[in-house]
């Protein structure tokens, strides 16, 4: 990442020129991902288990699910499609709409600076949400154990929930529906000069709690936290890279104290 590359204006977004999607759009778009993020699973889980599972030939396909699902070579190669399938979808949108899709996904080099900074945020919240962990006796991670014990290569598992999930996560949230919301409430007119970049984090960092499904209450008001982060990151360095980078340490972090204590 170059040095002294310094946050950019975030041209798709920006006041010249009109927004790529209108208020209903935006609001049909996100209902649409957020459902293209569900059925990408399904699809992903499906075509893995008739590939991956035994005697898939006369298995109903809620047997598929339910086996699928709880397999840890069928979830991590179901994340690999469903990177595929999200990356494209939203990448086909944008340029159905007119849009340049790297611009609108704000895909370009970030200040060094700026990353060292997010970073030890990102850290300093690592610390702490690992002590309430301890202290309140949680254990956030005990939906990988079957995953874990069932997968065919436990490299396979990482690279999926550490690499590929950080970066369709981030193209969907603090990409396309960031990008969408936030040029909304971008104008003139509004008296807040980040008004649509709070808006548009506020919305996508609920949603992407949200979604995390195999969570309970405690571990998803700590994925807001780190949402929330995610997006100023997004706002502070001007790209959607620096998010990646940091949900990919982040799941790494995780990942590593799992597999640490799994032993």
């Amino acid at each position: 990442m170059p040095k002294n590359v310094t946050a950019l204006p975030d041209i798709a977004t920006s006041p010249e020129r009109p927004p790529l999607f209108s208020r209903v759009g935006t609001f049909m778009l996100t209902v649409g991902m957020v459902l293209a993020f569900f059925i990408s699973q399904l699809v992903g889980v499906y075509s893995a288990g008739k590939l991956v599972l035994p005697a898939t030939k006369n298995a109903s396909m809620g047997d598929i699910f339910f086996f699928g699902s709880n397999d840890g070579t069928v979830v991590s190669l179901s994340i690999l499609i469903g990177c595929v399938l999200l990356m494209t979808t939203s990448v086909l949108i944008i340029r159905i709409r007119g849009g340049e899709w790297r611009q609108y996904l704000a895909l370009k080099p970030f200040s060094f600076t700026v990353g060292m900074g997010m970073l030890g945020l990102l850290l300093i919240f690592m610390i702490v949400s690992q002590a309430l962990t301890y202290m309140l006796d949680m254990t956030p991670l005990v939906f990988v154990d079957p995953l874990y014990q069932s997968v065919s290569s436990v490299w396979l598992l990482v690279f999926a929930m550490v690499v590929v999930a950080p970066i369709y996560e981030e193209v969907i949230f603090r990409g396309i529906l960031w990008s969408a919301i936030k040029e909304q409430f971008t104008a003139p007119s509004y008296s807040v000069v980040h008004h649509g970049a709070i808006v548009a984090s506020i919305v996508t960092s609920l949603i992407f709690a949200t979604i995390h499904v195999q969570y309970g209450i405690y571990e998803i008001s700590t994925i807001v936290v780190l949402a929330f982060i995610f997006c100023y990151a997004r706002i502070k360095s001007g790209s959607l890279l620096l998010p990646i980078a940091l949900h990919i340490i982040n799941n790494g972090a995780a990942m590593w104290q799992y597999l640490a204590q799994a032993a």
